[in-house]
């Protein structure tokens, strides 16, 4: 069992991490600003339900098989940057168009929960990340359950903070966004948008 003090280590470890500039919390940043900070935190939500599956894929070997096979983890890596890229031209359409945020039809909850979950669960780099960073706090000679154990902690931890990081960027995107909300303003953002997840689609191939 993973002591207090390596737990205490841990969740700094995992704050210090999940508040630096990525993929995810950009992805949080730019769907708050132009749907809202409840939309945001429905994102948010699915980001976390895609960490609660990375975990469990750490902890019983699944992310290490995914990591053996570089045609397998290219394949994810490519349908990744393949759904970022529909999500820059559906945002470029709309800013174009001048229907954003509250001026286009609101997407369903499910369908930002979708958004975040695709986003997380088509990022190999999260399962490689959880087999390097998980195993630097695990009880020297742990192995087996004891192991598997000890990664789900870390697991349940790293997402609470993240999920804690994530809220609270998507509520203050949302919440500054209301206040600016305009339809230039709007279209602004819709353009920045689809910048923003063009050039996530590209570091996801290139890094």
């Amino acid at each position: 069992m993973m002591d207090f003090s390596t737990w205490i280590a841990f969740t700094a470890a995992s704050l210090v991490l999940s508040a630096a500039p990525g993929p995810d919390n950009l992805f949080v940043l730019a769907q708050s600003a132009v749907y809202g900070k409840k939309a945001g935190l429905i994102v948010v939500l699915g980001l976390c339900t895609g960490l609660v599956i990375n975990t469990l894929a750490a902890a019983l070997g699944i992310a290490a098989l995914v990591a053996a096979f570089p045609a397998l983890f290219w394949a994810i890596r490519l349908a990744g940057a393949v759904y970022l890229f529909h999500l820059a031209v559906m945002a470029w359409r709309h800013a174009a168009s001048g229907h954003t945020g509250t001026g286009c039809t609101p997407l369903s909850g499910a369908a930002l929960w979708r958004r975040g979950l695709i986003m997380n669960l088509t990022n190999p780099k999260v399962q490689i990340f959880f087999l390097a960073f998980f195993p630097q706090f695990v009880n020297a000679g742990t192995e087996g359950l004891a192991l598997a154990g000890q990664m789900l902690l870390q697991g349940v931890t790293f997402i609470g903070v993240t999920a804690l990081v994530f809220g609270a960027v998507a509520w203050g995107a949302g919440t500054m966004a209301d206040r600016l909300r305009s339809p230039a303003f709007q279209t602004w953002l819709g353009r920045c948008s689809a910048i923003i997840f063009a050039l996530l689609a590209i570091f996801t191939l290139t890094t």
